[in-house]
């Protein structure tokens, strides 16, 4: 049997300024192979910001028909899977933001960046997106690229208004229950918080409060699935899902797969990469 290439993957931790926004920065490498399959992109909550120093990567919008990757690029907030595919090797550098991270750098309704690509000058105006960029690719390595952006991330930091509390609570109450945290009980039935609370959570994470919580259950099952070779049925009670039935209907529903179809699918061995 011919071995196949190597993802290479590996996650950096910010600086502690920044660890309020930033989850982690990423690098991946891939070499090209051209039995290389599709890979399906699983949404996670995060908006990740991302830099492509080698060949163009497609992502589909149907069967066939596909768009193509801005090299620099806002990934914003996902409601569905995806599938992308490299054209050539694969040489990445990226920004994971916490759910309520992005929004403090960039005046822009999250709302308006989801299940998009949006190339950076979009955002930070076409001179600085492009000063950016070139500071980036021009780097010697990994350690670099991570100074050249906290310097741009703590400068418009000081630019932009900070998110609003009610948000960040309920984004950090969702994470500490794994999504599995109901809206009414976070915020205590108050109606007239609810309202503002949706209206807010939109502009500031992209999606609705139900939307990210059920990413981040998933998100918790998924690592479960791979990690811990429980039963299914163990899982969806510790993800704390109603039934087996109401979680294969959700992973189905964002994924396009069964639980067991996942494991062993070559579309999967990036996002598996991703969750292990």
């Amino acid at each position: 049997m011919e071995n196949k290439p190597q993802m290479d993957y590996q996650t950096f931790q910010p600086h502690p300024d920044l660890s309020a926004f930033v989850k982690f920065y990423w690098t991946l490498e891939v070499p090209f192979d051209p039995n290389n399959q599709k890979q399906k992109i699983i949404p996670d909550g995060c908006i990740e910001m991302t830099f492509n120093f080698k060949d163009k990567i497609k992502r589909y919008t149907s069967q066939k028909d596909y768009i193509i990757h801005p090299n620099a690029m806002i990934m914003g907030q996902r409601t569905k899977s995806y599938f992308i595919e490299p054209m050539g090797d694969v040489d990445s550098f990226a920004i994971c933001f916490y759910p309520y991270g992005f929004s403090n750098f960039v005046s822009t309704p999250l709302e308006n960046l989801v299940d998009v690509e949006t190339p950076i000058e979009s955002l930070f105006g076409e001179i600085p997106a492009k000063e950016l960029e070139q500071k980036i690719i021009q780097a010697s390595n990994t350690k670099e690229r991570i100074e050249i952006i906290e310097a741009f991330l703590l400068d418009k930091l000081n630019q932009n208004r900070t998110i609003e509390n009610l948000v960040k609570t309920t984004v950090d109450s969702l994470q500490a229950a794994n999504g599995s945290n109901s809206i009414n009980k976070i915020l205590k039935d108050d109606l007239s918080k609810r309202r503002q609370l949706e209206r807010n959570f939109k502009k500031q994470i992209g999606i609705s409060p139900k939307q990210l919580g059920k990413v981040l259950r998933l998100q918790t099952a998924l690592k479960m699935i791979l990690n811990d070779k429980e039963s299914l049925t163990n899982i969806a009670y510790e993800s704390e899902y109603f039934d087996q039935a109401h979680f294969i209907k959700d992973f189905k529903e964002f994924i396009g797969t069964t639980p067991k179809e996942f494991l062993g699918n070559e579309n999967m061995a990036l996002s598996t990469l991703f969750y292990k």
